[in-house]
Order: C-alpha cells, then sequence, then structure tokens
C-alpha cells in the first residue's frame, strides 16, 4: 500500500524562517560544543501547540541533512518521533511517512524507535476506565476519527517495511512489551488486537507469534473469569432488571419506551473481565472469519495456514491451560469452516492422547477436547463419531489386554492410568450426547453398533473406570444404556459407592471418592459458552444438552451414584474443575497435518474436500 501520492523522498524542502536558524546550521553548532540553538530546537519541536505548517517546514529541513542525525543525537530524534503527526491533515501525514523513510534508509540504529512510536498509537489516547459499571472514555476520537488514525499508522508500518525487510524481527517483542494491561478498559484492548490481527495481514511472518500474544492475554482474562463468577454476575443482574421492571410497572408502556441502545446493554457482560473478554473474543473470531472468507467465499489456503498456526498455539498454550472456558472456541470456531478441519482436529488430539511419550496430563487433557469436541460440534456427523469411538474402544480394549496380560495386580492407580481413565470418560460423554443420533437412522443398526463397542467389558474390567469418572457422566451413561439395554452399570455403581475404595493418585496414597467427585480433574472444554456477544457464532455450531425422557431420568434418580448436585451439574454443562494454569510446554508438538496423507479424519471416513 502506498503510504502518499507523490514522491516525498525526493522532493525539495521548503525553506522556513524561525529562532534559533536551520537545522543543518543548529546541528553544526552543536557538533562544535555549541548546545543553545540544539535545546531551542527541541523546545520548539515538543510545543504542544505546534501547527501543521511548522511540522512540514521542520521535517524537510531535517530530510536534506539525515546523514548528520547519528546516535549523538537521540534525544532529538525521540522529540521528532513525539510529534502529533497521526490525525493531522494529509500533508503533515504524507511528510511524516517521508520523514520516516528516510530515517530508517539513513540511519537504522533508529528502526526500533521508530516501531514504537508506531505500535503507541495502536490504542486510543486518554481513556480511562471505571470497574463495577461500564467503562467510560474521555477520548475525543470518534469511531471514524480512530479508523482514519489506525490507518496511517498501519501506512507507516508498511513504509517502514518496504524500506527495512528484516523489521518483522524487532518488531515482534514490541509488540508484546506495548500489550496493554488486562485492567485497561474493554475499547483500549479491543483497538490494540485489533490492529496487531492486522499487522499479520501483511506481514504474515509475524502471525504464528501474534497468534500466540493474543491467545495468551486471552487465557489470562478467561482463567480469572470463572464460570460460577459470570453466572453468579449475570443472574444477580437477571434479577435487579426484574426488580427495576418491577417498579416500573404502571408508569408507563415499556414496549413504547424502550430506548435504541436497549439491545446493546442486553449484550453487555455484567462481570468486567467478562467483558473483556467478550470483545476480545468477537474481535478474534471476526479475524478467523476473514481471513478464511475472501469475497464471501471459502479460501482453501489461508484457512489450512491459519489452521496450522492455531493449532501450534493451541499445543503452546491452550491445550496445556486448565480451567479455561472460552478460547479454545477459537479452534472450535474454524473447525465447523470444513468437515475435513474438524477430522484434522480430531486426529491431532487422538494422536496426542494416545502417544505414550507425551505427559499424562496433556493427553487427559486431549482426551477431555476429543470427548467434548465429538459431543457438542453440530457439525461433526456420526458418521465421524463412529469412527472416533472405534479408534478409542480399539486403544481401550488393548490398554486392558496388557494389564490383563501383565499378571500384576491392578487397581484404579490414575498416576498409572489416567489417560486411560480420561479416554474412557470420552467415551462415555460422547455416548451420553450422541446415542440418540447414532440410533435414529437405523435404530437396530445403532443398536448393533453400540453393542459391537463390548462396553461391558471395559465396565467390568479390573481397573473400574465408572470409579474414577465423574459421577454425573456415570449416571448418565448407566441410565442411557440400560434403557436400551447395550450394558448393566448399576451392580458396579452400587459396589463402588458401598466400598468406597481409595484411587490412588500418587506413590505417596490416595483420596477416597467419598471425599473427592473429580479425581480425573476432568475438564470438559467445550462446556456451554457464556459470553454474549461472541456467543451469537457458537449458536448455530453448537449441541446443547438434550434433556433425558421420563424414562432416562427415573434411570438416574433411581441409581445409587452421586448427589443432585452432580446431576445437575451435568445437566447445566457445568463441569467441577480446578481453577487456574498448568505449566506452559517450551514448544509445540509438531503437527503433520500439512501433508495430504494426514488432513483428514483419523478413520478413512468420507470427507469434504478442502
Amino acid at each position: 500500500m502506498e503510504a502518499h501520492g507523490r514522491d516525498f523522498l525526493n522532493s525539495p524542502p521548503t525553506k522556513t524562517v524561525r529562532f534559533g536558524g536551520s537545522v543543518a546550521e543548529t546541528l553544526k553548532k552543536y557538533g562544535q560544543g555549541d548546545r543553545c540553538d540544539y535545546e531551542l530546537l527541541k523546545h520548539q519541536l515538543a510545543d504542544p501547540d505546534i501547527k501543521d505548517a511548522q511540522i512540514i517546514n521542520w521535517l524537510q529541513e531535517f530530510r536534506s541533512c539525515m546523514t548528520q542525525l547519528t546516535k549523538d543525537h537521540e534525544q532529538l530524534i525521540y522529540t521528532l518521533l513525539r510529534l502529533p503527526w497521526v490525525g493531522r491533515s494529509q500533508a503533515v501525514v504524507e511528510e511524516y511517512m517521508a520523514f520516516l523513510g528516510n530515517l530508517v534508509s539513513a540511519q537504522t540504529v533508529y528502526l526500533c524507535a521508530c516501531l514504537k512510536m508506531v505500535v503507541s498509537h495502536f490504542t486510543p489516547k486518554r481513556v480511562t476506565i471505571h470497574e463495577g459499571g461500564v467503562d467510560i472514555s474521555d477520548s475525543d476520537d470518534e469511531n471514524e476519527n480512530l479508523t482514519n488514525n489506525f490507518d496511517q499508522c498501519h501506512q507507516a508500518l508498511q513504509l517502514i517495511i518496504r524500506y527495512v525487510p528484516s523489521t518483522s524481527r524487532f518488531l515482534v517483542p514490541i509488540l508484546q512489551e506495548n500489550f496493554p494491561f488486562i485492567q485497561k478498559s474493554s475499547r483500549t484492548l479491543e483497538c490494540y488486537v485489533h490492529n496487531l490481527l492486522r499487522v499479520t495481514m501483511y506481514i504474515p511472518s509475524v502471525r504464528r507469534d501474534v497468534l500466540e500474544l493474543i491467545v495468551g492475554k486471552l487465557l489470562k482474562l478467561d482463567v480469572s473469569a470463572s464460570r460460577t463468577d459470570i453466572m453468579e454476575a449475570e443472574e444477580r443482574a437477571a434479577q435487579n432488571q426484574e426488580a427495576e421492571e418491577h417498579l416500573e410497572e404502571g408508569l408507563f408502556d415499556m414496549d413504547e419506551d424502550m430506548s435504541a441502545d436497549q439491545p446493546s446493554k442486553m449484550s453487555v457482560m455484567t462481570d468486567p473481565v467478562a467483558e473483556r473478554l467478550d470483545t476480545l473474543m468477537a474481535v478474534f473470531l471476526a479475524y478467523i472469519r476473514d481471513v478464511c472468507h475472501v469475497d464471501g467465499l471459502f479460501h482453501v489456503e489461508r484457512t489450512k495456514e491459519l489452521y496450522r498456526d492455531l493449532l501450534s498455539v493451541f499445543d503452546k498454550l491452550i491445550l496445556p491451560t486448565h480451567a479455561s472456558s472460552h478460547v479454545q472456541y477459537t479452534i472450535f470456531y474454524l473447525c465447523s469452516f470444513r468437515l475435513a478441519l474438524a477430522e484434522a482436529f480430531l486426529d491431532h488430539v487422538w494422536r496426542i492422547l494416545q502417544n505414550p511419550s507425551q505427559p499424562a496430563i496433556l493427553r487427559q487433557a486431549a482426551a477431555g477436547y476429543l470427548g467434548s469436541f465429538l459431543a457438542r460440534a453440530k457439525f461433526v456427523p456420526v458418521l465421524t463419531v463412529r469412527a472416533c469411538l472405534d479408534l478409542l474402544l480399539s486403544w481401550i480394549h488393548r490398554y486392558i489386554d496388557s494389564q490383563d496380560s501383565s499378571g500384576r495386580q491392578v487397581c484404579c492407580d490414575i498416576s498409572l492410568h489416567g489417560p486411560f481413565y480420561a479416554a474412557c470418560q470420552a467415551v462415555f460423554y460422547t455416548i451420553i450426547f450422541r446415542h440418540r443420533a447414532i440410533l435414529e437412522a437405523n435404530m437396530k443398526k445403532g443398536l448393533e453398533y453400540l453393542q459391537s463397542l463390548n462396553l461391558e467389558r471395559v465396565v467390568l474390567c479390573q481397573l473400574n473406570p465408572l470409579k474414577v469418572c465423574l459421577p454425573s457422566v456415570t449416571s448418565m451413561f448407566a441410565a442411557i444404556t440400560r434403557k436400551y439395554q447395550v450394558v448393566f452399570c448399576y451392580t458396579i455403581i452400587e459396589r463402588n459407592n458401598r466400598q468406597v475404595l481409595p484411587v490412588v493418585r500418587s506413590s505417596a496414597g490416595g483420596d477416597g471418592v467419598g471425599t473427592n467427585t473429580n479425581p480425573l480433574d476432568s475438564f470438559f472444554p467445550f462446556d456451554p459458552y457464556l459470553l454474549k456477544r461472541s456467543g451469537q457464532l457458537m449458536e448455530p455450531l453448537y449441541q446443547v444438552w438434550d434433556e433425558l425422557s421420563d424414562t432416562e431420568l427415573h434411570s438416574v434418580e433411581a441409581g445409587w451414584q452421586g448427589s443432585k448436585e452432580d446431576e445437575d451439574d451435568f445437566l447445566r454443562g457445568e463441569t467441577p474443575h480446578t481453577e487456574g494454569i498448568l505449566g506452559m510446554t517450551p514448544s509445540s508438538f509438531g503437527s503433520n497435518i500439512c501433508s495430504p496423507s494426514s488432513v483428514g479424519s483419523p478413520p478413512h471416513t468420507h470427507q469434504q474436500p478442502f
């Protein structure tokens, strides 16, 4: 993109008269030890009331003696970089662009200073935040002005890149350093993230680093606003709203007096952290949509490149993060564009789950992603669900075989068998959500398929997965499989509850199930999405919990498993888990999804080509 219409780098400077003489004379005197005019020059450049004509004249003079502006003139250059050029007249903007081009070409020592100056304009000025209510801004910039200002910044950055191709190596640390504190206003964060993502459109080499930076900040917001905090805040807000409406009843007709901004108020999150996260997720998801579609049409190559970058960030940051509720939906949303993307993601987490060289905690997390994705993604067809269940059950049965043939006594040791239990729970969870779809097409064949999985062997094996899985998952799975006479779990559940055998979590000892209803530290990453604005994109893609029939509910109530509270947790789609972030892995796992042979369904099912 051209930053200006004419060749300002070669245009002659216009002469100007001012106190202290010309720039060239001032620099010469400074070199001879006379600092008087030099300090006067800095003072005049720092004048907050400096006029457009003055800026233009100064810049033209500086361009004529650019080679003299060495490292010795650092303070003078920093004063020039603080000139208020953004949002000025077109003549000022174009002259400043020409000055930047000359500066980075002649004096590369100032490259980082120029980059920092441009990036500093990625957020609106004079913005304050008001916690406990809506964010309040005292900025004079209207949206139109902000857009124009940001356009000018990106033009300047593109100009610098044109003159210094290695700019991208220095840019990423500057983008990291200038990221606003997450306590800043939603507007400030929104502008900065928007501009970061915009940079990736013309400097693709920095995209993976930028995505990693943004996702890291989003995760901090996500884990600091727990699901419980968000739901309680929204519940209080709804109660207050209901009380206000009750007081206003009879005073006026609410339907006729609805203000124009009422819908926007209804879409604002009550929790301030959740509001910031919602704003940034909306920006991020819009970016994913725009990258993958050109003029409304799906673009294959751009989508595959973005998928690879986002999957790398998923491996490095999202997968090891426990208790995030929303950031993982970026990959969920991207996978919804094509079945082959969803199958590639399922294949990826499956490879992590079955890989014994991976840390057990990541393998368990991968199982959670696998089961939760299969259960919740409407865009994953039954054929793919069945294929993944086949893979999971085949691996589970081989694992049971290996334990049976070992000759050792087998017990519920999560430290040894954590990935196995997580895989079992992924199977149970998937069947709970997708059994109706499996049976709908053909009841007889669907039942034959479920029976072919040999779930009874899994339930009855010495590793006893029903004891380790979440009670809410166990109870629902037991009710559904009993209804269709696929497997009978209640004898095992009753025995588990009566004996309360210890579930070993480490060599140091174990916790009893009676005091730990979530020994696996289970985490279903695609539990219901709670953010309002960005959540609108998820609604058509998401499989909500379908209430059980009366027969199934009676089976649940008749079971001898966990408390009513556990059942309600499951019905609400919540998972009790530990808050916080696990340690991050130092590098990505490195997926081979780029190769033609590995993109697609884990088991070879039909695929929609990219």
